[in-house]
């Protein structure tokens, strides 16, 4: 079983954006990388590639915009992130398809959101309320598989469905 999740990974030009944002690593918590930086619609944990896949192809969603933004803000325990809206009903769509799979989907409304770091205490001065606007055309969803270990998770996308209306 590997440890999947479906999501949309934002284009380069966006992802140069995130990049030139105001992260000090030097300052504690646990930054994500370049190579992380997506939004997920829904994770599944432990489950079957092959069964995933299958009810993934079935998804009939006609393509979204997200719209990243408008700052960098704190969710939950310490998670700074960037919001992203726009992906709420091919959220559902994944969700509704992949329900009987995998763990079950959570019982909350979707958030969606681009994981830039965890922290343990207070974020550093700076990183939180950093402007940032990006939009961008949402064609196909991603079956990432993740491996954890070491000092940042390995994520390898095995499958792309595109959409369409």
């Amino acid at each position: 079983m590997n440890r999947l999740f479906a999501a949309i990974w934002p284009p380069e030009d966006v992802l140069d954006r995130i990049d030139a944002l105001h992260r000090p690593v030097d300052q504690g918590g646990r930054w994500t990388r370049r190579n992380q930086w997506h939004v997920t619609l829904r994770f599944l944990g432990p489950a079957d590639v092959d069964e995933v896949v299958a009810v993934l192809e079935g998804v009939h969603h006609p393509p979204v915009e997200a719209e990243v933004g408008p700052a960098t803000a704190i969710l939950g325990r310490g998670v700074i992130h960037l919001p992203v809206a726009g992906l709420d009903s091919l959220a559902e769509a994944v969700v509704d398809a992949t329900r009987a799979l995998g763990r079950p989907p959570e019982d909350r409304p979707f958030l969606g959101h681009l994981t830039l770091a965890r922290m343990a205490g207070d974020p550093p001065v700076g990183v939180l309320d950093q402007p940032f606007s990006a939009r961008f055309p949402v064609e196909a969803i991603h079956l990432v598989s993740s491996e954890l270990g070491g000092n940042a998770a390995r994520y390898d996308t095995v499958g792309t469905f595109p959409l369409s209306g």
